[in-house]
């Protein structure tokens, strides 16, 4: 397996891990207050922290395991990064523009920084599945 692919399947599976434990640490404090009033700020910055510090730890240790192509990068490995990358910025966009949408019908706070962050969760998941996808099945450019 490429290190690059390895670093999707990394990002992959710690979206999808911080983003579920965001989604239960904050459902998880819902009580008789409607959802907006939930607390959810301090939730949502550390699970992007963990994840961030996580996943730099786990690009760490695969480099260090596993060091043969860590620090090289051809160019079927740059054009793969950047289908993964320019697929996931729809997702990038779209929460953009649904933060926009959601703040001029004035909408809570909580339902903006949370369709924002699920872009982000979405564009990081779409992007590497992407990549995954153009490892496993292989990679023709247009």
């Amino acid at each position: 397996m490429a290190f690059e692919e390895k670093r999707a399947w990394i990002m992959v599976l710690v979206t999808i891990a911080s983003y579920a434990a965001y989604l239960a640490v904050v459902l998880g404090q819902v009580g008789s207050e409607p959802l907006v009033h939930t607390p959810y700020a301090s939730a949502l910055l550390w699970t992007v922290g963990t994840a961030i510090v996580t996943q730099i730890a786990l690009n760490i240790i695969v480099a260090i395991l596993s060091p043969e192509g860590a620090d090289t990068k051809d160019q079927r490995d740059r054009e793969i990064h950047r289908f993964g990358a320019y697929i996931g910025q729809s997702f990038v966009v779209i929460g953009g523009v649904a933060g926009l949408v959601l703040a001029m019908v004035r909408a809570d706070h909580f339902w903006i920084a949370n369709a924002i962050y699920l872009a982000f969760a979405l564009s990081a998941i779409l992007a590497s599945t992407a990549k995954i996808v153009a490892y496993r099945l292989g990679f023709h450019p247009w």
